[in-house]
C-alpha cells in the first residue's frame, strides 16, 4: 500500500475551492470515493488525515472545501461569520457539496456508481443536506453533526442512507434536536441508523480537544467506537 495525498484547487460555486484528495497508488483499480466535509473551522490538516484514513480502508478520500480558497476560520469569530454566511443560503450550501461530488466521480481511481460522504461538526450538516437534496450518494455519516434542515422541504426521495454518530451531551444537538432529525428522515423514507456515546460532548473526535465553556471535548471511546461504525457502514454499502 502507497498512500499518495494532493491538494486540488477546483472550481464550484463561489470558487474557487482548495481540498485534499488521497489515494492508495498501488491499486489500479477504481473504487469508492468519499468526500470529508469540514467542521466550522474549514479545510484543514484534520480533515486530510481523514481523506488518507479514508485512503489506507481503500477508499479514495476528498477533503473538501466549502468556504472558499484562503477562507478559513482561523480563530472562533471568524469561524462563526463563515458557518453563518452559509446557514443564511443553504441552497449554496448543496450546491457547493453537489459540485464537489460531481467533481469526485470524474477522478481516474473512483467508481463513479459508489460515493459516501463524511463530515465533522458543520460538516455533518454538510453531508445530510447533500443527502436531504436528494444527491445521487450511497451513503453518508454525520460525526458530532449540527441537525437543524433547511428552511424549504427535502426530495421528495432520498436515496442516500444516513448513519448518524452523536455525542448525548452535545449542546449543539440536544435531544430534542436528535427526535426531529429521526422524524425528518423517518417521513422521508430514509435508512437511518442513530449511534448515540453517553458522557460525550461535541466534537468527540478531535485529539486533545477540551473546552468546557464551549462544551467541546475529545472522547477516544466515542471517536474510536464511531470510526469502527462508519466502517461497518461502508463495508455494507461497498461490500
Amino acid at each position: 500500500m502507497t498512500i499518495e495525498s494532493r491538494k486540488l484547487v477546483y472550481d464550484g460555486p463561489g470558487g474557487p475551492f482548495e481540498g485534499v484528495v488521497a489515494w492508495d497508488t498501488a491499486s489500479a483499480q477504481r473504487r469508492p470515493g468519499i468526500l470529508v466535509a469540514p467542521s466550522w473551522h474549514g479545510q484543514s490538516e484534520y480533515e486530510a488525515q481523514k481523506a488518507v484514513a479514508l485512503a489506507e480502508l481503500g477508499y479514495v478520500g476528498f477533503a473538501i472545501d466549502i468556504y472558499g480558497q484562503g477562507r478559513r476560520g482561523d480563530t472562533t469569530e471568524r469561524a462563526r461569520a463563515l458557518m453563518l454566511e452559509l446557514d443564511r443560503d443553504r441552497k449554496v450550501l448543496q450546491a457547493r457539496m453537489a459540485s464537489a461530488l460531481a467533481l469526485l466521480r470524474t477522478f481516474d481511481t473512483v467508481d463513479p456508481a459508489r460515493t459516501g460522504a463524511i463530515g465533522f461538526c458543520l460538516g455533518g450538516k454538510c453531508v445530510l443536506d447533500l443527502a436531504r437534496m436528494g444527491a445521487d450518494v450511497s451513503g453518508v455519516v454525520s460525526f458530532h453533526g449540527v441537525f437543524d434542515p433547511p428552511p424549504y422541504p427535502n426530495a421528495e426521495r432520498i436515496p442516500a442512507k444516513v448513519l448518524v454518530c452523536h455525542g448525548w451531551e452535545d449542546w449543539f444537538a440536544k435531544p430534542e434536536h436528535v427526535m426531529a432529525l429521526t422524524q425528518e428522515l423517518t417521513r422521508s423514507q430514509v435508512d437511518w441508523q442513530l449511534h448515540a456515546y453517553g458522557h460525550t460532548k461535541h466534537a468527540f473526535t478531535v485529539p486533545g480537544l477540551n473546552d468546557p465553556s464551549l462544551g467541546l471535548a475529545y472522547h477516544p471511546d466515542a471517536d474510536r467506537r464511531s470510526w469502527q461504525a462508519m466502517q461497518d457502514f461502508f463495508r455494507e454499502l461497498f461490500g
